[in-house]
């Protein structure tokens, strides 16, 4: 039986990992690599616990580190992990420091790479994230796609993808009716559907202080509650920018970072999403809710284009831009949900 080894890291890789660990394990020995990206409980542990994601082979335990100092850790105990297990490929996801020093590592060694959301494209070099994704494209011999527009964006920088649609909605789809089932009154007490904005904010632009400090004295303009799940290092500054009393500021109700499932409950339950996630971006569009960007750009510019999510930076006048008149047409931009069972093939018919 053929051995691959999957690289994981952080939040949004646990979900996309989950979709597609069983389609795996059905015609390869597949090996966990978990690198400590995110290792904090609410973000990483609980994630394999709530979706049923086998305890990683492997825990690399980086931790938290400047970008170049993380890969680099990352690099220097991934070569030892590929050494050991002689893996017949490495498959990536996304475009954390997880996915480019997994990349940079693999093809260095002459191990296949396969990049599941390969194609993905900010045009902001400013971002980590787009180096990453660049990165990673370049480097790997199998590029998953989620979107047409991630197609495109393939062929014009001259690499050939495989339209797959997109293993998040696959995760989605699988665990919704778990999500349904949580009773949101049991996560904060006194709210109601339709009643509140769900938002999170993690991008270092966006947790500066300076910048910080604008984003949440804007968005406590908006007329409704705001239920904020605090990313550890944002929760940080803002004690640092604010007097917070019984984790409020303003209408703003700060909450540890939730599970996946209380998180997709939170997000679909709400009137609106803000957010600077890419991941949060296309759930809340899975669950055809108004989203506002707290960036200038987005990767899944599809959720632009259809009218669910508007684009709104330092959330500047983001009270003037919350608007439910008209209901956007929904679209199918990702797929069927079977993304998982099509990579997994093709990763068979390659080997």
């Amino acid at each position: 039986m053929k051995k691959i080894v999957t690289v994981i890291g952080a939040r949004p890789q646990f979900i996309k990992h989950a979709a597609l660990q069983n389609e795996l394990r059905k015609s390869f020995k597949e090996i966990t690599v978990h690198t400590g990206q995110h290792y904090d409980e609410n973000m990483s542990d609980i994630f394999f616990k709530e979706m049923g994601i086998k305890k990683p082979d492997y825990n690399l335990e980086v931790g938290s580190m400047s970008h170049a100092a993380q890969t680099g850790c990352m690099m220097e105990r991934l070569e030892d992990v590929f050494l050991q297990t002689k893996p017949d490929m490495v498959i990536i996801y996304g475009d954390t420091n997880s996915t480019v020093a997994a990349s940079l590592t693999a093809s260095k060694m002459h191990i296949p790479v396969s990049h599941v959301e390969a194609g993905l494209r900010s045009f902001n070099m400013r971002m980590p994230e787009e180096i990453n994704r660049i990165i990673a494209d370049r480097l790997s011999d199998i590029l998953f796609a989620p979107t047409k527009t991630s197609m495109k964006n393939l062929r014009e920088e001259n690499l050939k993808g495989i339209l797959t649609g997109d293993v998040m909605l696959d995760a989605f789809l699988k665990y919704k009716s778990k999500a349904d089932s949580i009773d949101i009154e049991d996560v904060i007490l006194g709210l109601k559907e339709d009643s509140y904005a769900y938002m999170t904010l993690h991008r270092a632009e966006n947790t500066l202080k300076g910048n910080l400090k604008k984003i949440i004295n804007n968005i406590s303009k908006i007329p409704m509650p705001v239920i904020f799940s605090v990313h550890p290092r944002t929760l940080k500054v803002i004690g640092e920018l604010f007097q917070v009393k019984q984790n409020r500021i303003k209408n703003i109700h700060l909450i540890d970072p939730q599970g996946y499932f209380n998180n997709i409950a939170l997000m679909s339950r709400s009137l609106l999403v803000i957010t600077d996630s890419g991941g949060l971006q296309k759930e809340a569009y899975f669950a055809k809710k108004r989203i506002i960007t707290v960036r200038e750009e987005t990767e899944w510019t599809e959720t632009v284009d259809s009218g669910y999510n508007t684009l709104c930076p330092m959330a500047e006048e983001i009270h003037k831009k919350i608007s439910f008149k008209r209901k956007p047409l929904y679209k199918n931009y990702y797929g069927d949900g079977d993304a998982s069972i099509k990579i997994s093939r093709r990763i068979k018919e390659y080997l």
